[in-house]
């Protein structure tokens, strides 16, 4: 029989009951209930309830990457890696968006808390940009995407388009919501038509 992964199974019950209900609804209590375990089994993987939802908030970025890596072909080129990478970000969004919803209020808290925390968000949300730019790299080299910005930058501000897109343009008409559209103002930024 194979051995249970209790922290994978205390994140999943935790990802169900966070994104149920009211962070300061959700006891440790009921954590543990969920994932079929003791109160105490929480503690031997995490520091505490603000420690759990960080974990699981942080786990998308894990997943991201992971996505990428699977995804996107390594030896293809820019022209197809690139829609490669946003569809994909664009179906985790979407299939995970209680996760996403969590990442979001995960991101908006860390202006408020102290610099550890912090840099420990940055640390794991820093892996998927560079997972990101690692493909506009490539269009850097391909002569498709500009050089005069670092590409840890440019996919900031990819990944800013593609978040927008799932979190407030959910009720936009499909026109607007097209990936193609995604990747073409990234490309030829809010010009006038289509550039070639």
């Amino acid at each position: 029989m194979a051995r249970r992964d209790r922290r994978h199974e205390i994140m999943q019950a935790a990802e169900r009951l966070f994104t149920s209900r009211r962070y300061h609804e959700i006891t440790t209590e009921d954590i543990a209930q969920a994932a079929h375990v003791g109160k105490g089994t929480i503690y031997r993987y995490f520091e505490d309830k603000d420690d759990l939802f960080f974990q699981v908030a942080t786990s998308g970025f894990e997943e991201l990457c992971e996505l990428l890596h699977r995804e996107v072909p390594e030896k293809a080129p820019f022209a197809e890696q690139l829609p490669n990478a946003c569809t994909a970000i664009t179906a985790f969004f979407a299939r995970r968006a209680q996760l996403f919803r969590m990442m979001q209020v995960e991101e908006f808290r860390m202006h408020w808390c102290g610099k550890t925390l912090r840099d420990r968000w940055l640390a794991r949300r820093k892996k998927l940009v560079v997972a990101v730019a690692g493909i506009l790299r490539k269009g850097v080299e391909e002569g498709e995407i500009r050089s005069d910005m670092p590409a840890e930058v440019l996919a900031n501000f990819l990944l800013g388009m593609l978040r927008t897109r799932a979190r407030d343009l959910a009720d936009a008409p499909e026109r607007l919501r097209r990936q193609e559209l995604v990747v073409e103002l990234f490309c030829n930024g809010a010009r006038q038509g289509k550039t070639e």
